[in-house]
Parts: C-alpha cells; structure tokens; sequence
C-alpha cells in the first residue's frame, strides 16, 4: 500500500515536513506544494533532512506554486520532481491514500 503525503506549509513556520519525513514509510511519495515548496530549496536548514529522505522516499514539488513563489528549479535540492496540476492528480490517484500533514 502506498501512501501520497502533501505538504502545504513552509517548513520555516511549521514542522510539517520534518514529522512527516521521519514518520512517512520507506517508499511514499510526498508533495510540497503552496508554501511547502520552501522545503525544496538547496541549502536551506531542512535541506540535509529533505536530501537523506530522497534515499527512500520520491519527493515532488509543484511546479506552478514554486513558480508563483520565485522559486527557479535551479535553486531545487537534486532529485525532486516537478510536477504539474495533472501530475498532482495523477499521485493522489497512483496512491492508495493521501496524507495532509498541516
């Protein structure tokens, strides 16, 4: 069984996408989207977290939320995906569940 997380809220002002990349199981997806599209970024302090957790886990940013925020893909951690709306769709139906961490 796979699970979809998505995360809306920067990691700066939340711990959101810090307790959901220790608990999500080996395997998940998650999507950073909105303001969680921060915890993307190279060099930022979650940055370290987020790259470790690319071992086992796919991790996808939105690519119009990182768009509408500035966020230029050369400025994107190694190996997140950029997805569109369709491919947002496309996960949560790919996955048996979706998970919001707030």
């Amino acid at each position: 069984m796979s699970t979809l997380h998505t995360i809306n809220k920067s990691p700066f002002d939340r711990a959101s996408l810090q307790s959901c990349l220790r608990l999500a199981a080996d395997g998940n997806a998650i999507l950073l989207f909105e303001d969680g599209v921060y915890g993307a970024m190279k060099g930022s302090t979650v940055a370290e977290l987020v790259e470790k957790a690319l071992s086992n886990k796919t991790i996808y940013v939105l690519g119009p939320d990182m768009k509408a925020r500035g966020v230029d893909e050369s400025k994107l951690i190694d190996g997140i995906k950029v997805v569109d709306y369709k491919g947002f769709v496309e996960l949560t139906v790919e996955n048996d569940k979706v998970n919001a961490w707030v």
